[in-house]
């Protein structure tokens, strides 16, 4: 689980700012085309509150259990008290690694930025889906960067299969905008081959079901067009992020789980882009379409150079 996004001061396609911040950027429309201007600079240290606010009561289990192994280590014999030392001062530690994580990722890294994004789609998103599970981070800066691209946001939360208690207090203090799409993992509210790019930032990992994560990747397929992007951020389960939160990191996956998950959907890694040092952006492409002219068994081509892929 992890934190809403700063909403930015913008005027968006229609000049109305109050306008764009209540309903989250549901969905603008216009010619295609892209804003150079990015979202303010959010404040410095909202990042690390929010986190600390959802996931409370993991950050009082770690004081409470450097506070008992300090305590304790005065009333214990010199052997066990060095040990009970030690591990007040791994649960202070990790505290504190994982609050400087947390504030270096969500406060001042690029990822609020979204200059990556920019990078990875030079032509901006197009015609795009939004999707969170239970809190959405991406819609108003997107739509902010790019307000003449349509978007629509879709909230895949699920009492059912994301029961996390982080979950539930983010979505008390945030709720879904106004004009968001409830949709499932299985069956996203979109027409098959109907949009440019979907983005899901913080949002599949929510899903620890390897099969519901591979019918998620099966979906995004099937509503992207020819040659679409599906654009996934989240933390990975690696030595950097094991680092600095412990135990925590058991809550990401593994690079490969993602990967795995694109190409059973017929997806292809096509960029991939670490973000704070600690975050990875995966652009992953649907196969483009072939030209009206090449044989059955010709592989296709793409359509801006002509130039043929791999099969």
């Amino acid at each position: 689980m992890r934190r809403p996004p700063t909403a930015p001061r913008t005027t968006g396609a229609t000049g109305n700012s109050d306008a764009a911040r209540s309903t989250g950027a549901a969905r603008s429309t216009g010619a295609a085309g892209n804003s150079d201007a990015a979202p303010e600079e959010p404040v410095r240290f909202s990042g690390v509150r929010e986190v600390v606010r959802y996931n409370w009561p993991l950050y009082a289990a770690g004081c409470l259990a450097a506070g008992a192994g300090l305590a304790l280590s005065y009333r214990l014999p010199r052997p066990a008290a060095a040990l009970a030392r030690a591990g007040a001062v791994a649960a202070a530690a990790l505290l504190a690694s994982s609050t400087a994580a947390t504030w270096w990722v969500y406060d001042r890294s690029e990822l609020r930025t979204f200059d990556w994004l920019a990078e990875l789609l030079p032509g901006g998103p197009g015609e795009h889906l939004v999707l969170s599970s239970g809190l959405d981070e991406a819609s108003r800066p997107v739509a902010a960067r790019w307000p003449r691209h349509a978007q629509t946001v879709v909230d895949l939360y699920d009492p059912a299969l994301m029961t996390e208690g982080s979950i539930r207090r983010a979505r008390r203090h945030v709720p879904p905008a106004p004009r968001t799409l409830p949709g499932r993992h299985d069956h996203l509210p979109a027409a098959t081959g109907s949009t440019d790019t979907v983005l899901a930032v913080f949002a599949a990992h929510e899903l620890r079901r390897t099969d519901d994560r591979h019918a998620l990747f099966a979906e995004c397929a099937r509503v992207l067009r020819p040659g679409g992007r599906l654009v996934l951020v989240e933390h990975l389960r690696d030595a950097a992020n094991t680092a600095l939160y412990g135990p925590g990191a058991q809550h990401f996956f593994p690079r490969r789980a993602w990967l795995r998950a694109g190409a059973a959907a017929g997806l292809h890694l096509v960029a991939e882009r670490r973000i704070g040092g600690l975050v990875t952006a995966f652009t992953f492409a649907s196969p483009p379409a072939a030209p009206p002219d090449a044989p059955p068994d010709a592989p296709p081509t793409t359509a801006s150079t002509g130039k043929r892929l791999a099969p």
